[in-house]
């Protein structure tokens, strides 16, 4: 019981309380914030100035502990800071490009999950043979060049992406670009492990390990809920512009010519009229929500880009010479 009492007399109470309190408001408002119309929720905008309020003083109490729960002093070292950076950068494109293509598939195309789910899981397959390479290719080159290959890659990919993705597109060139995105992540995740212990004392690894894990799990969390968000806001403003559209003769004749096919099948004339109208605003809808998916493809890609110009502002690391980390 003593010894119990001795442990607990050192633990950092306010910095948990701060923490939890902070994240926990934090990932409402990510998890809620687009279902509940974001600032327009009083309940939402509450938990936004909580969770600010929280980790601000978080930041502030945690800078001056001995023993603190989160060592914020680390991101004195510009290798940590700039590694926490592209770790939170890296879940919200890997979290997004996990949500994207499944999304995709499944409201618009017309897919089940399960097949799905098999899209996705070729790209995660040649992670894992792609990954002990890697691991071997840290101990010849530095690194940040390692990084800078894998951002660059990760941002052709998404760019490659916005440029091919229709609802027409097939089974297979949907698991290759699934391939394509997933690949550049085992050239990151190692390298950029590594990048981030550079400089630090044996004694910071288990904080800075701690650190990065904390930094990628926000990452996805916000991913998640920017992705969510961004298409939903966009399918609207594109499907505004497309409305536009429906006053044309073009248009005007493509529904006409829709009403007769579906009178011929046996509708009459009004069922038709309102079916084949129906069917178009269909298409609309989801040629608006095609559109919304280039885009966040698009923005991904230009984030990864300047991940990979950032890349070069990590201090060289000698490769094969890492010494032992703790990785969780």
């Amino acid at each position: 019981m003593a010894r119990l009492k001795q442990r607990l007399s050192g633990f950092d109470f306010i910095g948990f309380s701060l923490l939890t309190v902070g994240v926990g408001a934090l990932q409402i408002v990510l998890d809620k914030g687009q279902e509940d119309d974001w600032f327009g929720s009083h309940f939402i905008t509450t938990l936004v100035l909580v969770a600010a309020v929280g980790l601000v003083s978080l930041i502030i109490w945690e800078w001056f502990q001995r023993e603190p729960i989160v060592d914020v002093r680390l991101f004195k070292n510009p290798n940590v800071a700039a590694s926490n950076l592209m770790f939170l950068m890296l879940g919200m494109a890997l979290f997004s490009s996990t949500v994207l293509m499944p999304q995709l598939l499944q409201t618009l195309m017309g897919y089940t999950a399960q097949k799905a789910g098999m899209v996705l899981s070729a790209g995660a397959l040649v992670v894992l043979v792609v990954l002990p390479l890697v691991g071997k290719l840290t101990t010849r080159f530095q690194a940040r060049y390692l990084l800078a290959f894998g951002w660059l890659s990760l941002a052709a990919s998404m760019y490659i992406s916005s440029k091919q993705i229709d609802l027409l597109m097939s089974f297979r060139s949907a698991t290759v670009l699934r391939v394509w995105q997933y690949l550049p992540v085992a050239f990151l995740f190692v390298p950029l492990t590594l990048a981030g212990y550079v400089g630090l004392p044996a004694e910071k690894t288990n904080a800075a390990a701690g650190l990065m894990n904390f930094m990628r799990n926000i990452g996805q969390s916000v991913g998640t809920s920017a992705v969510t968000t961004l298409i939903a806001r966009r399918s609207q403003y594109h499907q505004s512009v497309l409305a536009g559209y429906t006053a044309s003769a073009r248009f005007h004749d493509a529904t006409t010519a829709l009403a007769m096919r579906l009178t011929t099948a046996g509708l009459s004339v009004d069922a038709a009229r309102r079916q084949a109208l129906a069917r178009m605003y269909g298409l609309v809808q989801s040629q608006a929500a095609v559109l919304s998916y280039v885009e966040v493809y698009w923005l991904l890609a230009m984030a990864s880009a300047v991940m990979f110009l950032a890349s070069f502002l990590l201090k060289r690391n000698a490769p094969g010479k890492s010494g032992n980390v703790s990785v969780h």
